[in-house]
């Protein structure tokens, strides 16, 4: 935590002496609420969670002080309201912390879990309470505050999936029906899954987003193969997914804008759409190796540059290394939730684990290889750095649910060797 200071501290003198020539007026306001926040949570785990990794939290606030430095960067308004975001995600962790004691109580919540999932993704199509933005309606206002319960959704919904694969893994993963002279999964197992899934991609595809749709698709196929080993469902999700993409293509104007121009972008027909990322990629080409340097970037021509385009950002003034630094944060953070994963001692908690790691892991990965053009452009959020207050908020509480299930972990592990002592 010590070094996530030091770093996001650095960072934002150098921002300021960059883009001013001076200090930060409000340095010791910043340092003081970064350092008092994250040391309250600090302190929050280790009462509720004394046992939990020690690799999450250090991780997850040194990318929210490098986004917060690029956002303070370019909009300071923005930077107000993300700051006061941060302070209600870490009165989040410390809530869920409190409140969650056994992870593995929530498997009794299965379809609970299912419901509020899909009552959050229809709220933004309910009149007057959803709002559409640059075409898709994943927002609801509530007063001054706008929110998209999508974030929580997929929380959810990765509950939901773990309590469903860990109940029915047997039926899932042994062929006992026959067909066609083969032996099959008996479909009626994967009825209920698929109903659930494919409900939620289309209350996705009538909000007009691909981003989160995409995101979901990941979730569900990567926990059915993780749950059942079998190969047999990523050939099914890769042919569902082909079937799904000219579907989609066909039936949605926002799925063929974003086709056309990243197979395209310099066209005159795409340019009035690309035109967001042409200027990130000429900010990714002037950071080169090393950047331009803080403060020093041009980025701020690029339009939605703290949310969309942040990755940009970074890239301008702190170069490929500051985009290696990113990338190799995010692969700690998955790899430790893979780890704590691995360690469960509960097919239900060992999928929660695994779903809620792959949320974050596959979200990262969706908007920086739509920066980088790896992948059509999706709008969605990167984890932590990215302006966005329910984003922050949903992010934080996965860190809370992974924080839980380490503490158990390290408390069973404890337990069970006491017990083998005692017996020996």
């Amino acid at each position: 935590m010590l070094l996530a200071w030091i770093i996001t501290t650095s960072f934002y003198i150098l921002a300021s002496l960059g883009s001013q020539g001076h200090m930060p007026k409000k340095i010791w306001f910043f340092l003081g609420g970064i350092v008092l926040i994250s040391l309250g949570l600090h302190m929050a785990i280790r009462r509720y969670a004394p046992n939990a990794s020690q690799v999450l939290l250090p991780i997850a606030t040194l990318l929210n002080g490098i986004g917060y430095v690029e956002i303070a960067r370019w909009s300071s308004s923005n930077a107000s309201h993300q700051a006061l975001w941060f302070l209600v995600s870490a009165i989040a962790v410390v809530i869920t912390l409190k409140v969650v004691r056994h992870v593995r109580d929530l498997d009794r919540y299965r379809y609970l879990t299912l419901l509020g999932a899909i009552g959050l993704m229809l709220a933004p199509l309910v009149p007057h309470l959803g709002l559409n933005i640059n075409g898709a309606r994943l927002w609801i206002a509530l007063g001054p505050i706008s929110f998209q319960p999508i974030e929580i959704a997929k929380i959810l919904l990765a509950f939901f999936f773990a309590s469903y694969f860990a109940t029915n893994r047997d039926l899932l993963s042994t062929p006992t029906q026959r067909f066609a002279g083969r032996l099959i999964v008996p479909p009626r197992t994967l009825v209920p899954i698929l109903v659930a899934w494919g409900f939620s991609l289309a209350i996705l595809g009538a909000e007009n987003d691909i981003g989160f749709a995409m995101l979901l698709f990941a979730l569900f196929i990567s926990m059915l193969w993780v749950s059942t080993g079998l190969k047999t469902y990523l050939v099914l999700g890769i042919g569902l997914f082909a079937a799904g993409s000219l579907v989609a293509y066909q039936a949605f104007s926002q799925v063929q804008s974003r086709i056309g121009f990243w197979l395209d972008p310099w066209s005159p027909a795409h340019l009035a759409a690309s035109y967001q990322l042409a200027y990130g990629w000429f900010s990714l080409a002037a950071g080169g190796v090393t950047g331009t340097g803080l403060g020093l970037g041009h980025s701020g021509n690029i339009p939605y540059i703290t949310s969309d385009m942040i990755f940009a950002a970074v890239g301008e003034e702190l170069g490929f290394l500051g985009i290696i630094l990113v990338v190799a944060l995010f692969v700690a953070f998955v790899g430790e939730g893979f780890r704590i994963a691995q360690r469960s001692h509960s097919d239900f908690v060992r999928l929660a684990a695994t779903g809620l790691t792959i949320i974050m892991g596959f979200q990262a990965f969706f908007i920086m290889a739509g920066v980088l053009r790896i992948l059509p452009f999706t709008g969605i959020t990167l984890p932590f750095m990215a302006y966005g207050g329910s984003s922050l908020l949903a992010n934080y509480i996965i860190v809370a649910i992974l924080l839980r299930i380490s503490d158990e972990n390290a408390t069973e592990t404890r337990g069970g060797e006491v017990i083998a002592v005692q017996f020996d």
